[in-house]
């Protein structure tokens, strides 16, 4: 497909772009990472960098930011070369990259992590508390930042973190903010108070480089879209003349199709065999009296906002969550809550929210990764045979189709979306009873959520049974019935063939069903379940 927009004109008058790569070109051995590729970014302009897992956005984004030299390109800032490789001040000043993984140090105060390494104006001046505090303010009150700068950074919200280091970064005079997967952590209203943010710093002439998997979220924020594929640039278009088939389409080379249809599948007979039940559980400050059940054959969705306890259930029944009260049971057995031991034993397999904090072995190779839960099958008396696990290995990365080099390849080294295969396979590889999916598609591409649902739906299929635990539309699309949760308790069942603002009416508690917020309020539940430091 060509191009349908091109780089903004630069005649008199017309502002220089914020930030315009040409030609870029990386390699990484043998590994072609970018291939003549280029990005324009206007002033003032909200712009989207899309494509699969692998496509060459992370590259980019570390040549944008100064981490990595091109190969071969020029990058210029403002129409001024770009710095010298290695002078960190100088690409702060011109460019910021806020990571969906914070950087904001937990245990220091706002005006502390703001003023990082430069609280006071010489090496040996010593640190004048007042004044740097008072500092603070003055930058979070420019950009309408309502954040205490004597607040602990570990007590804010995910939200508060990220516009944190967004005014961080307009601190050192960068006018460029690349966000990278800013939403993966937030709910509807957290991304729509983000939105108006940087909108409002939009009109301040801010520019931002939007990189998201959450296409709605393109056509909601971005005025401009560039699409990279196997390592080069495909198309950038104004989004409004985009399509969301033609952008798909571009992505991936292929004709869009839809995720996994459910609606011509035959519905799961009442009769069938109830493999998950889930009786009047009550997890302390997150839920109350909560039932729930899942029959053979069946992909029940159980969705809700951060505040609402579904991830917190989901995680109850693998184990990692101890119940007050209630009872947990997968196909007539009882869970011992609290115990990941008694999980497994029963037949529960758990894809975690997290696959960086909770699912993965960085310095591990994928074949360690995928069989973590079953190497009591890989050698007699205990012993991990290396012959055993590669084989056990090789079946798992060609059943979930993992790109990878080898079994033997460092799980760090894949892209997101094989990443995610692999701790799907490693759930899958005791052939659970139940599995249970807590946003299963969290950071990747088009073609990968696809496979990835695809092989939820293959669970059921094959008489077993799965619980998605997510607020991504996608993700319960494929579910045969949707559960909501709001503040701690279920509110609302749909069953297939639900509108998409019924169900979103739901989870932000604005349909007649919903309890009022103060059921359960929402420090309560961030502060029992993590819920900022795990991915929500």
């Amino acid at each position: 497909m060509a191009d349908t927009a091109t780089a903004p004109a630069t005649g008199p008058g017309t502002p220089a772009p914020v930030a315009e790569a040409t030609g870029i070109s990386k390699r990484f051995g043998a590994t072609v990472a970018l291939r003549d590729a280029r990005i324009t970014v206007a002033p003032g302009e909200s712009h989207a960098l899309v494509g699969r897992n692998g496509a060459g956005k992370s590259t980019l984004v570390s040549i944008l930011t100064g981490l990595q030299q091109p190969d071969t390109g020029t990058l210029r800032f403002s129409g001024e070369p770009a710095p010298a490789f290695g002078d960190i001040d100088a690409w702060r000043s011109r460019v910021a990259c806020v990571y969906q993984r914070s950087t904001i140090i937990g245990d220091l105060t706002v005006a502390e992590n703001l003023f990082l390494n430069r609280q006071s104006g010489k090496a040996v001046q010593p640190i004048r508390w007042k004044q740097l505090r008072r500092r603070a303010e003055e930058l979070l009150g420019e950009y309408g930042v309502a954040v205490d700068p004597a607040a602990r950074a570990k007590d804010l919200t995910v939200e508060q973190r990220q516009f944190v280091e967004i005014a961080r970064a307009l601190s050192f005079g960068a006018r460029f903010i690349i966000l990278d997967e800013p939403t993966a952590r937030l709910d509807a209203r957290g991304i729509e108070r983000l939105f108006e943010k940087l909108r409002d710093l939009q009109r301040q002439g801010v520019a931002f480089l939007f990189i998201s998997h959450h296409l709605q979220e393109v056509y909601d924020l971005c005025t401009t879209v560039t699409v990279y594929r196997d390592a080069s640039h495909i198309l950038t278009a104004p989004v409004a003349e985009l399509g969301h088939q033609a952008l798909v389409e571009a992505m991936t080379g292929e004709s869009a199709s839809a995720v996994t249809a459910t609606g011509g599948r035959p519905a799961v007979r009442s009769a069938a065999d109830e493999l998950l039940t889930i009786d009047g559980l009550t997890l302390p400050g997150v839920c109350e009296d909560m039932s729930l059940s899942v029959r053979a054959g069946e992909v029940v969705g159980l969705a809700g906002a951060t505040a609402s306890g579904n991830v917190q259930v989901g995680e109850a029944i693998a184990g990692l969550h101890r119940a007050r009260t209630g009872r947990v049971s997968v196909g007539g057995r009882t869970v011992r809550t609290g115990s990941v031991p008694s999980a497994l034993t029963a037949g529960v397999g758990l894809v975690p929210e997290d696959r960086h904090l909770q699912g993965l072995v960085n310095n591990r190779s994928v074949a360690e990764n995928a069989t973590l839960t079953v190497t009591d099958q890989l050698g007699p008396f205990g012993t991990v045979l290396p012959a055993r696990t590669r084989a056990f290995a090789g079946r798992m990365i060609r059943d979930l189709d993992i790109k990878t080099p080898g079994a033997a390849t460092p799980v760090s080294a894949l892209s997101g979306g094989n990443q995610q295969k692999v701790v799907v396979a490693r759930a899958l590889a005791t052939e659970p009873h139940v599995l249970v999916a807590i946003r299963p598609t969290n950071g990747v591409d088009v073609k990968s959520k696809e496979f990835l649902l695809g092989r939820i739906r293959q669970v059921a299929d094959g008489g077993r049974a799965a619980l998605i635990v997510s607020d991504e539309l996608d993700d319960l699309k494929v579910c045969d019935r949707v559960v909501v949760m709001f503040h701690g308790r279920v509110v609302a069942e749909f069953d297939r063939g639900w509108r998409d603002e019924d169900l979103v009416a739901a989870i932000e508690g604005v349909s007649g069903d919903a309890p009022p917020a103060a059921t359960f309020p929402v420090s309560a539940v961030s502060a029992s379940s993590g819920a900022d430091e795990h991915g929500r």
